[in-house]
């Protein structure tokens, strides 16, 4: 399985508007993704912004291409971001994750391998 992890920052002001339109917009998108396992939003408040993060779990690079684009290093954006967000993302990160419930049936789901 792969981690895919989104960060972006959101003046606190404008957080509540933010994170509903996650809640409504952006993860039923996630969750409706051809091989998407996962979606949470994660967000504290620091000072006057309010940090958020994306992280989703997926089955396959193919499954995360199918979702992301081509270049799966850049984050999906959504018509409003440049509302909200103080700046774009330019990345995201991948992470392999292994949970150890199933010792010896994972597949190779390295990166081009």
């Amino acid at each position: 399985m792969i981690v895919r992890n989104w960060e972006g920052r959101v003046p606190r002001l404008k957080s509540p508007e933010y994170l509903r339109l996650m809640r409504e917009v952006m993860l039923p998108d996630y969750h409706s993704a051809p091989g998407n396992r996962g979606a949470w939003c994660l967000h504290r408040r620091q000072d006057d912004v309010v940090h958020v993060r994306m992280v989703s779990h997926w089955e396959s690079w193919d499954a995360i291409q199918a979702f992301a684009g081509a270049d799966i290093d850049r984050p999906r954006s959504y018509y409003f971001d440049k509302d909200f967000l103080l700046e774009i993302p330019e990345k995201v990160e991948h992470w392999e994750m292994q949970d150890g419930r199933a010792a010896g049936t994972a597949g190779n789901f390295t990166r081009g391998g």
